[in-house]
């Protein structure tokens, strides 16, 4: 499932890259999505990328914990096919982060955005959720408890947006980040003291 996200989405970006058409049909404008209805933009965005720094920054990451959370759900939700179901997480954390932006840019014609960033962050803070001290690679070199990163993450994340002085959607990285943490209580409400234990015994 997740080498099949990240083929697609290879093919999605390039298709983007080399067609400007193509890419202006399914990228995020806000203002199209609430005008003219264009729904799908709320996904399809997730799938195509700026560049192939950004492409395979995005993809990296979700190979390194996207397989780690198909197990876990496996052992976890046994109501539903793992990789069926994190497909639609997936899915619906692109969309879910994305709705912030929706609210603030519906008006504005002229601002776009593409990237998977939302997805990926909910991937790599649902793996934090069931595994809080798990190593994460800061700056993929020094090693921290994944809960301090997440901390840090949507700390930075969340100050940088309040700045609105760069052309990066902090703001899709927050919300998608804080998705990757309610999904697994949205389906079952009692993880949360899973969590906890987690927590209290390092």
């Amino acid at each position: 499932m997740i080498l099949t996200i990240i083929i697609i989405t290879f093919i999605v970006s390039w298709l983007g890259f080399n067609d400007p058409v193509f890419m202006a049909r399914y990228q995020f404008n806000a203002y199209r999505i609430i005008r003219n209805r264009e729904w799908h933009r709320l996904l399809t965005h997730g799938f195509l990328h700026a560049n192939w720094l950004h492409l395979l920054i995005n993809m990296l990451v979700l190979f390194s914990f996207g397989e780690f959370l198909v197990s876990i759900f496996a052992s976890v939700f046994l109501f539903m096919n793992p990789k069926l179901l994190f497909l639609l997480f997936y899915l619906l954390a692109i969309a879910f982060s994305s709705l912030n932006s929706l609210r603030k840019h519906k008006s504005n014609y002229y601002y776009n955005a593409v990237g998977a960033s939302g997805g990926v962050s909910a991937v790599v803070f649902a793996s934090i959720f069931f595994v809080p001290y798990q190593k994460i690679l800061f700056f993929g070199i020094i090693p921290i408890p994944g809960i301090l990163f997440a901390i840090a993450y949507l700390a930075y994340s969340y100050y940088m947006d309040k700045q609105g002085n760069d052309n990066i959607g902090h703001d899709v990285h927050f919300h998608g980040a804080v998705f990757g943490f309610l999904f697994p209580l949205i389906l079952r409400p009692e993880l949360l003291l899973y969590f906890i234990q987690q927590l209290l015994n390092p």
